[in-house]
């Protein structure tokens, strides 16, 4: 590899951007493409493909074969609120292969017997995520039921861009949600993007079987979302 794609993938991996090096198989020409980059036309399917997937893949094109080794940046889960649902989803979603951290400032709640192992932080999110912000391979899930502690996460998570926004609660409780972050200005494609409520309706009831549908909704967005477009 040479030095100046090895600079583009180091440059991608540190910035937590997913990348492509596409190596043309029959003349050794290599070349790295970031996601929301624009590919050439006979390779854009498949690289959108390659990005969604996360699995790398040789593919031919224009009378071309070529080798498209993909680079995604770790997936993220920050679950607000410690509840019994976070104490699940974390479990499950760590074997899953994301990593997991859960904020909540109620320390009656956040404490490390209940989360053994786990990224816990007890303490606000508009303090946390100033020095640990959220990114575009991030899914956002508040759990706490208060706004105070939810909606401000929730809008950050938009704002970003997150590939997946979701918020427990009722359908009346997530009508209001929408309503206050409506009045502070998230604007009304971005609150389309919220899930709520929260995960895939298979009827789940317990904690455990909720933080399954939230984990599955997670996972289908990640593996369907189209192309992150950076500015």
């Amino acid at each position: 590899m040479d030095a100046i794609n090895l600079a583009r993938l180091n440059d991608a991996r540190r910035a937590r951007r997913a990348a492509i090096l596409l190596t043309d198989l029959e003349n050794g020409g290599a070349s790295v493409v970031l996601e929301g980059e624009a590919a050439d036309p006979s390779l854009r399917d498949a690289v959108e493909a390659a990005f969604r997937s996360g699995r790398s893949m040789s593919i031919e094109a224009d009378g071309h074969r070529y080798f498209l080794n993909v680079h995604l940046p770790p997936a993220h889960i920050v679950v607000i609120g410690a509840v019994h649902i976070s104490q699940v989803l974390a479990q499950m979603a760590s074997l899953v292969g994301f990593d997991v951290r859960i904020i909540d400032p109620r320390t009656a709640f956040a404490t490390p017997e209940r989360f053994h192992g786990i990224d816990l932080t007890a303490d606000w999110p508009t303090d946390v995520l100033i020095n640990r912000p959220l990114d575009a391979y991030t899914a956002l899930v508040a759990l706490t039921h208060d706004p105070k502690i939810d909606d401000f996460p929730v809008a950050e998570a938009l704002r970003i861009g997150c590939f997946y926004v979701g918020a427990l609660g009722s359908r009346k409780t997530h009508t209001a949600r929408l309503e206050r972050l409506r009045a502070n200005g998230v604007e009304e494609a971005a609150l389309a993007r919220v899930n709520g409520p929260i995960g895939l309706n298979i009827g789940a009831a317990s904690p455990a079987e909720i933080a399954v549908a939230i984990l599955a909704e997670i996972v289908q967005t990640l593996r369907t979302r189209e192309n992150i477009t950076w500015r």
